[in-house]
């Protein structure tokens, strides 16, 4: 016997929930930050951390700079491995084009970045600490 599903109706499950139960957010208070904040959008509108979603509604959000968009294709019961988590959403071809425009654009910036012939010694770690604010 299958159990219910935590929101009380089958098949469907709050938008805070389901984006941490498929592992697009690292935790839950961080995808219920991304709802209230509006970065999160469902079927085109902006939506409140309770808003149920169920399978086929359009999900997205935007994720460092780079805006993710997927079809609901499942509900979890719970936070799974991530092979099962993958399976409950469909990314658009758009938003994986994106996706990995964005992961060369930085590998090429990460290539032309010019780097230290050493490492720096304790003077230098200090000022680069001062330099970043960090002190």
């Amino acid at each position: 016997m299958s159990e219910p599903a935590a929101s009380g109706h089958p098949g469907t499950a709050r938008i805070d929930r389901w984006l941490f139960a498929v592992r697009l957010f690292k935790s839950r208070s961080l995808a219920a930050q991304a709802v209230t904040g509006g970065r999160v959008h469902v079927n085109g509108e902006r939506v409140k951390p309770a808003r149920e979603v169920r399978p086929g509604d359009r999900v997205s959000f935007t994720r460092a700079t780079v805006q993710f968009e997927c079809t609901v294709a499942g509900v979890p019961q719970r936070r799974g491995p991530a092979a099962a988590a993958a399976r409950c959403y469909e990314e658009t071809p758009a938003s994986a084009a994106r996706r990995v425009e964005f992961a060369t654009r930085m590998q090429l910036a990460v290539g032309l970045t010019p780097r230290p012939s050493a490492r720096p010694d304790k003077h230098e770690r200090r000022l680069l600490r001062r330099l970043r604010g960090r002190i």
